[in-house]
């Protein structure tokens, strides 16, 4: 008996040191943020359509046409922290007290938060530059 706790103790370790490779495959929010950019401003086609449903939907009405913030907050600083639960909580549920809509009947929303999310997270990175975006293989 002595020897199989000292098995299971020695185990143990090596079991919690998996877990977190585990959860941070399966949590979506810990996953890396996949885009491309080029030149600051040419971009894949996915973060080509996160940014179009930027200019859409208006968003730089409240928070700037460089994510600088106006009278929504600043993107460039949020996206330093904000994982992409939040802001799916946040797109989709909206903080109306505060001002900030509901785009969940939103088609072109729901069908590229992803690719919104990742453009905004390449504006605060400070890889994608502020203004137009092209795609990667135009000239």
């Amino acid at each position: 008996m002595k020897g199989r706790s000292i098995l299971l103790l020695a185990a143990l370790p090596a079991a919690l040191f998996l877990l977190p490779v585990v959860y941070a495959q399966n949590n979506p929010s810990v996953a890396q943020v996949a885009f491309k950019v080029v030149d600051g401003n040419k971009v894949d086609s996915n973060t080509l359509q996160g940014w179009k449903t930027w200019r859409a939907l208006a968003c730089e009405r409240c928070h700037g046409a460089q994510q600088q913030g106006m009278v929504g907050p600043s993107l460039i600083d949020a996206f330093k922290t904000l994982d992409k639960e939040e802001f799916h909580r946040t797109v989709f549920g909206g903080r109306v007290a505060k001002g900030m809509p509901d785009f969940s009947s939103s088609q072109m929303m729901q069908k590229n938060w992803e690719n919104l999310y990742a453009y905004l997270k390449g504006r605060s990175d400070g890889q994608i530059k502020p203004g137009d975006l092209h795609a990667i293989d135009s000239q």
